[in-house]
């Protein structure tokens, strides 16, 4: 039984070694034909690495021959099927760039921003990929207006902002629990200014009338005249946009106490 286990791992490894060796061999041989047909059969085989390798290798030397723009744009996918995401971005790019009147080149495109989409990281890190996946959709629906794609495009883009949206909001959220009132005030107003179409809009501008009456409070006395006519202004103008809100108590008393706050220093005021 051990002689046998033992038969069978030596012609595994010489199997396995073989291969490995016939790879090399073509790598080694400068047959360009012959390392251009094998990249094609490992490509079709999906074994990306090993193609990637050899297309490499006859990239330069098909340079202005009809076999070029294939090889080109295998060869991106190559790397695009790795996930390294980055280069395979880059190689459409420059695939499209290249080869303007090539029938590969809507796709090329495509697959540059879906590159960076699939780079896009969970919201609470940096967005910066997120935004040029985004930007590279939108110039793929502005240059290819009537592509099938479109649709798959404006739902990628949706998801996106959404995820920006979500960003911007949770950053807006951490200052006001740090009580940086005045910096959550800025915040929550920026998101919505850049997600105008927000279906959070409510509560953002609850939690900007929030902050303010917070602000206002724990402010110096001689801050607190201007903060709290800012909250006053900020919770009559949430009053008339939700009458039928599920906050429209809580703003009812940020605009009653401010009301009554500023009341006070007017008192004070007159007093001095």
């Amino acid at each position: 039984m051990r002689k046998a286990l033992f038969f069978i791992s030596i012609s595994l490894s010489l199997v396995l070694s073989s291969c490995k060796s016939e790879f090399e061999k073509i790598r080694a041989s400068g047959d360009t034909n012959r390392i251009y047909t094998r990249a094609l059969e490992y490509y079709k085989n999906e074994e990306y690495q090993k193609a990637q390798t050899l297309f490499e290798l006859v990239i330069s030397s098909y340079r202005g021959k009809k076999e070029a723009e294939d090889i080109y744009f295998k060869y991106a996918y190559t790397y695009y099927h790795l996930e390294q995401y980055i280069l395979a971005s880059y190689y459409f790019k420059n695939f499209a760039t290249t080869y303007g009147t090539s029938d590969y080149r809507e796709e090329a495109e495509f697959m540059s921003a879906y590159s960076n989409y699939q780079l896009s990281p969970t919201y609470r890190l940096d967005q910066t990929e997120t935004a040029r996946a985004i930007d590279g959709f939108q110039l793929f629906v502005n240059t290819y207006p009537n592509s099938e794609k479109v649709g798959q495009c404006n739902r990628l883009i949706d998801e996106m902002r959404l995820k920006l949206e979500l960003k911007a909001y949770e950053s807006a959220k951490l200052y006001f629990d740090l009580r940086e009132y005045q910096a959550a005030i800025q915040s929550f107003e920026n998101v919505l200014k850049d997600f105008p179409d927000t279906e959070n809009a409510e509560e953002i501008r609850y939690m900007v009338v929030r902050s303010a009456y917070l602000l206002a409070k724990n402010s110096f006395v001689e801050k607190q005249k201007e903060r709290f006519e800012l909250t006053l202004e900020k919770s009559m103008a949430f009053l008339k946009r939700y009458p039928e809100s599920s906050y429209y108590k809580d703003v009812a008393d940020y605009e009653t106490q401010s009301k009554k706050q500023l009341k006070e220093l007017d008192n004070v005021g007159y007093q001095n």
